[in-house]
Order: C-alpha cells, then sequence, then structure tokens
C-alpha cells in the first residue's frame, strides 16, 4: 500500500500522517467513508466513537456495512476492517453515545485532529466551542440527507454557509461566539428536499467525507 502513496507523496510526508492521531466522532454515512480513506491513507492511530450496530437500511450509503455484519457494533466492524488492510494499525474503539458533558479539554488534548461526523446537534455544538477555545483542529460534516448533487459540497468556515438547515441552526446557537463561527466544515449549497423522511444516495455522504479527508491530509503536508 505505501507503494503508491509514495509516488505521490514524499517519506517526510508519509510520516506526519502515520504519526497523526484522529479521533472520528460517528461511523455512518459519512463517517465511515471517512474512516476508508483515513485507513487507506496510511492514518496508524485513529479513535473512533459509535453508539450504532449496522441495520439493512444502512446498506444504501454505508460503506462498512453489509449483509453478514447487520446487528454488528460498527466500531467492532471498523476496527477489523482495518486490520485486516494493515494489521499493524492501532484502532482505539469507544462504543458509546458521546454526551455534552463529556467533551471536555482533557478528553480532546490527545489528538491532533477532531473530525465530527455525528447527527447530534449538542455534541456538534460543544465539539465546535471546545475545539476553538483549544485551538485545536476540526472540521465537521453539516447535511447531507436530501440531497442529489455532490459537487455542491464545499469547506468554508461554518459562519459562511448557506441553504443548510443544520448549519443554520448551529450557527444560531454559536452566535455571539466568533471563534467558533470560524470552524471549518463541509457544507451543501443543495437546497435540501422537503420530505418528512431522509433519503440519501451514497455519492453524497461520500462527496462530504473526500472533502474531509482532503482537508486534513492538505493541512499535514503544508504544516
Amino acid at each position: 500500500m505505501e507503494d503508491r502513496i509514495l509516488k505521490l507523496i514524499s517519506k517526510e510526508d508519509f510520516l506526519k500522517i502515520q504519526n497523526t492521531t484522529i479521533l472520528l466522532i460517528g461511523l455512518g454515512g459519512v463517517g465511515g467513508y471517512i474512516f476508508e480513506c483515513l485507513i487507506r491513507s496510511g492514518f496508524k492511530n485513529i479513535t473512533v466513537i459509535d453508539k450504532d450496530t449496522f441495520e439493512l437500511s444502512n446498506l444504501n450509503r454505508q460503506i462498512l456495512s453489509n449483509q453478514k455484519n447487520c446487528g454488528s457494533k460498527k466500531v467492532d466492524v471498523a476496527k477489523n476492517h482495518a486490520e485486516e488492510i494493515i494489521p499493524s494499525i492501532q484502532i482505539n474503539t469507544l462504543f458509546k453515545e458521546l454526551k455534552e458533558e463529556e467533551i471536555t479539554e482533557d478528553f480532546l488534548k490527545p489528538y491532533d485532529y477532531i473530525i465530527d461526523a455525528c447527527d447530534t446537534v449538542s455534541v456538534k455544538v460543544k465539539l465546535i466551542k471546545t475545539c476553538s477555545k483549544m485551538k485545536k483542529k476540526m472540521i465537521s460534516s453539516m447535511g447531507t440527507a436530501n440531497r442529489l448533487r455532490s459537487d455542491l459540497f464545499e469547506i468554508l468556515p461554518l459562519y459562511k454557509t448557506m441553504g443548510d438547515p443544520l448549519a443554520k441552526k448551529i450557527r444560531g446557537m454559536l452566535k455571539d461566539n466568533k471563534d467558533a463561527l470560524k470552524t471549518k466544515v463541509v457544507c451543501s449549497k443543495e437546497i435540501p428536499k422537503k420530505q418528512k423522511e431522509l433519503g440519501t444516495l451514497a455519492h453524497v455522504p461520500m462527496a462530504s467525507a473526500s472533502l474531509i479527508v482532503s482537508n486534513v491530509l492538505n493541512d499535514i503536508f503544508n504544516s
């Protein structure tokens, strides 16, 4: 695996990747693709948090899901999958629902990058608040459901987002925190379809995930 990577980047940059610690919150549609990209890019120290097990409804968009692992913990499936590709990889798993009160500076301190791919608004807000206060590198995924255009996703500061109901809600909750509003997010310019139930096609969360990993990698290369 390293051979193809080292045809594109320097050994020095590859070592930076290997020595970077990542905290990934959420292994759903976006988080699963992020995880896949991270492990295949050479990251060797990743902590993943997720409270869910795989279900049949995940099969259309969650890359780690299949018919055989329905009912299995997402974090366990992710760890086993990574170790089948890179036996020496270090995947730390937390099978739990991350609570707002658990997001402290001490909790986040060990990680170089915080990647938010969770669905809970209060957790997203607390992560953004805490990381901005710590000046900790973080990027957060906004909404991907009820959209069809993967080409309309972009990376931008939270305060510049438009058209995304989730981003609007989070902006409102952080309106008095200028530093938090500068947090990088991946957000779509596409207005989501208005419907009662959420629908998703695989290429849409994949687009968000790809931008997130691209941002982390290029930040590492430029550091």
